[in-house]
């Protein structure tokens, strides 16, 4: 097993039995007050939750976020995720292909996600890292090898800097993501991976030619303590001590989704910590067009389509009742239904100039 694959089990392992929540930190969407409407006129079953991402017709809100690939381990949770995402219509984000890019006998750790979704948008997956590594041909490569039909670039500076055997670079990427987001045949997504999407970056990443933005805020899944427990494990306390400090760092997501709308045209998925429908709602009512699912669908995968199935459903019938209380028969209605912003999240949007209303 190379370092790159054996890096990858680590994580997903972690992920799998270990508490990896944001402590202190919290998503925001406590802070979003729905108005309940006692007079609906709105029947449960005619609540349309259709929509469209990057001009592809997804028939809930709902985005699978990145989680695994790269280990043999993580064929199956993919596939697992990708039979649920073409059966219910929504879409899917593959992990981190870098693994593939060095070794291609792991390659099918992710195209075992396009065998079984072959209706479903997928979006293959490169780091920030690959960036400055590899050329347009082998970025080429990672979306053509799942006949992706978007490319999304992760930044995780905060989890490069605490990985204890990493040599951490980050100067040029926005540079190198001018140069190749026009050179590619499919839209580019950027995602950060827990720590949020600040309004600076986002009018960057709109200038380069990026068409969405996945804001991935604070309040979830913590990289940090991923590399704070890969750390314990190497033996190097130091490191594990630094990723501790960072346990709670970032933006939370209701928080950065405003950031990203308030100055950007750009498509928004929101994902960081969505545990319910309601926070689903919530999102799609800030502006976001889909809501992304990582951790929540992680015990699942691992043990069957069905299983995920049953969690996203959930998560659709949650929607749906939420969507019926304030009155809205389509996600188009939540933009022009009423809410609240209250406490940490409204005090943010006072102090940073932010506001709901379109750019």
């Amino acid at each position: 097993m190379d370092e790159t694959e054996r890096r990858k089990t680590e994580q997903l392992r972690i992920c799998l039995e270990r508490d990896v929540q944001a402590k202190s930190v919290k998503t925001g969407f406590d802070d979003v007050k729905l108005v309940h409407r006692c007079l609906p006129e709105i029947d449960l079953d005619a609540v349309n939750l259709s929509t469209t991402f990057l001009n592809h017709q997804f028939q809930a809100p709902l985005m699978i976020s990145a989680m695994t690939g790269g280990s043999k381990e993580a064929a199956r949770v993919n596939a697992n995720l990708a039979e649920a995402a073409d059966r219910l219509g929504i879409g899917m984000c593959v992990g981190s292909q870098r693994a593939a890019l060095e070794n291609p006998k792991l390659e099918q750790t992710f195209t075992v996600a396009r065998e079984k979704a072959p209706k479903a948008f997928i979006s293959a997956n490169i780091g920030f890292s690959e960036l400055l590594h590899y050329g347009l041909k082998d970025i080429q490569r990672a979306v053509d090898m799942i006949e992706a039909d978007a490319l999304t670039i992760h930044l995780n500076p905060l989890q490069e800097s605490l990985q204890h055997e990493a040599k951490p670079r980050f100067k040029g990427i926005g540079e190198r993501i001018q140069k190749l987001t026009p050179q590619l045949h499919v839209p580019v997504i950027v995602k950060e991976t827990g720590a949020g999407v600040a309004k600076e970056d986002a009018v960057f990443l709109e200038k380069a030619g990026v068409k969405a933005i996945d804001v991935a805020g604070a309040g979830g899944t913590s990289w940090s303590a991923v590399e704070h427990y890969r750390a314990l494990e190497a033996g190097d306390k130091d490191k594990a001590k630094i990723a501790g400090t960072f346990w709670d760092w970032g933006i939370p997501t209701a928080i950065s989704l405003v950031e990203v709308r308030s100055v950007t045209s750009l498509e928004i998925v929101a994902s960081g910590g969505l545990g319910n429908g309601v926070d689903v709602v919530k999102a799609l009512y800030l502006g976001a067009r889909l809501g992304g699912l990582a951790t929540a669908l992680l015990d699942p995968a691992n043990v069957s389509a069905d299983a995920v199935i049953q969690r996203l459903n959930r998560f659709i019938r949650e929607i749906k009742t939420a969507m019926t209380l304030v009155g809205a028969k389509s996600v188009d209605d939540l933009r022009v239904n009423p809410l609240l912003i209250v406490g940490t999240t409204a005090e943010w949007m006072r102090q940073r100039g932010l506001s709901l209303e379109r750019r």
